[in-house]
């Protein structure tokens, strides 16, 4: 008798658990840590919240999209920082955060350049790069403020014939860069300066890598250079110290608290910036290592 009442009781805390679930709408960040990309975040973010709510694997695979979350922007493997999450409704209003503006934190290498632009990449070219100052640095940094255009990188989210050009270059196949492409950095300041490393502060529109940004600094100082480290700290009106959510919160009440909190953020702050372009869709998919 006592195992029945015990069953019956599980099966109603479940369902009580699995209506708040799918009572939960609007847009609320999370800590991706670097390593996994951010589908693979959102995909383990969703199998808990679906475990926590007692919704076995067999029924999710009758309804496929039982759960509906999507994220607001890929933040590159490499990458850790805020990743910025709709659930129920919200997904419809990721396309707001996607265009809107980021800040990142990045840590660059001087006299080194990769064929990824990062750290996780082949050496392709080494330069001197002693007689760099931090004035010259300070100078350069001038030139990327504002509106400016900017190559994307080889290895990125964009598609060619449907396939991240990033999977086409794995495979070996040959790629052709991205034309340049208007995008807007709001800010961009010199944090420190330790030869032959230099930390970067960066506020930008949609659109826009960090990655080839300073790919094109080393370039523009004579030399070259790749990302070391990317921090996304934050996006739209949410940051990394307050609002992101680390694995440990990713629970129904917590995500159900900070929905609240979060979307009172954009009651407040509902003109987040936009970045004026046509190309939305390749927005969409690139606010990854930018």
């Amino acid at each position: 008798m006592a195992e029945k009442v015990h069953g019956k009781l599980g099966h109603v805390l479940a369902n009580t658990a699995a209506a708040k679930l799918f009572s939960l709408s609007g847009l609320f960040a999370v800590y991706k840590p670097k390593g996994p990309t951010s589908a693979n975040v959102l995909n383990q973010l969703k199998e808990k919240l679906l475990a926590e709510a007692g919704i076995q694997k067999c029924a999710r695979k009758r309804k496929k999209q039982i759960l509906k979350i999507g994220h607001g922007g890929t933040l590159d493997s490499a990458a850790a920082g805020v990743l910025v999450v709709g659930i129920g409704k919200g997904t419809k209003m990721l396309s707001n955060i996607l265009a809107g503006s980021k800040k990142y934190m990045a840590i660059g290498e001087l006299g080194k350049a990769t064929d990824t632009l990062d750290a996780t990449g082949k050496v392709t070219e080494e330069k001197p790069y002693d007689q760099i100052t931090k004035e010259d640095l300070e100078r350069v940094l001038q030139k990327f403020t504002g509106d400016i255009m900017q190559v994307p990188p080889l290895y990125s989210a964009l598609k060619r014939d449907g396939q991240r050009l990033s999977s086409l270059m794995k495979k070996g196949e040959a790629v052709e860069a991205k034309p340049a492409r208007p995008v807007t950095v709001y800010s961009l300041s010199l944090q420190n300066f330790q030869p032959p490393l230099f930390t970067l502060d960066v506020e930008c529109g949609g659109g826009f890598y960090v990655r080839s940004l300073v790919s094109d600094i080393g370039k523009e100082l004579s030399s070259c250079a790749n990302v070391q480290e990317l921090t996304r700290t934050k996006q739209g009106p949410f940051t990394l110290e307050e609002h992101a959510l680390h694995e440990d919160k990713w629970t129904i009440d917590e995500i159900a608290q900070s929905l609240e909190h979060c979307m009172s953020l954009l009651a407040v702050e509902p003109s987040l910036k936009k970045l004026k372009t046509e190309h939305s869709e390749e927005s969409t998919v690139n606010c990854e290592d930018k």
